[in-house]
């Protein structure tokens, strides 16, 4: 199955063209993107390097994890809120890059990852005297995570 049609498609909508066309709006755009990404990468560390034993010790991994939630939901929501506009805007140009297929794959299974396997480990307890699977969660996560940022950041590039 080709999709290029269809990222051709994506590229002409009405969207796409008047960001392309506009001076400030794709900077605008990224701008937000960009803060999602530093509040997603500030709740994935925070619960990441706790499941790690580094730092917050005294805090309770399952607390922190239901804490740090609301700030990830919201910034996935901002970023999935200008990542669209964004993707419009250079659809063909994503098509044909290695680094957006993988941030996308990555972002596929690192959401998966984060809210089924994650979610059980941090916020029921499953870390709590399993320390090596509490170690290979967050790694796991990192992993991923590092994966949607470098291939974000890459996209420029290719």
């Amino acid at each position: 199955m080709d999709l290029l049609p269809l990222f051709e498609w994506f590229y002409v909508t009405p969207i796409g063209e008047t960001i392309r066309n506009s001076v400030w709006m794709f900077p605008v755009i990224e701008a937000f993107h960009l803060i999602g990404l530093g509040v997603i990468g500030g709740a994935i560390l925070l619960v990441d390097l706790r499941l790690l034993g580094v730092g917050l010790s005294n805090q309770p991994v399952a607390r922190l994890s239901m804490d740090a939630e609301p700030w990830l939901l919201g910034a996935l929501a901002l970023m999935f809120a200008s990542g669209i506009p964004i993707f419009l805007s250079e659809a063909t140009k994503a098509y044909y890059s290695y680094a957006f297929w993988i941030k996308m794959t990555c972002l596929f299974l690192a959401l998966i990852f984060t809210f089924t396997i994650k979610r059980q480990v941090a916020q029921n307890g499953l870390a709590v005297g399993r320390p090596h699977l509490a170690k290979l969660t967050a790694l796991v996560s990192l992993g991923l995570w590092f994966g949607v940022a470098w291939g974000g950041r890459w996209i420029g590039f290719s």
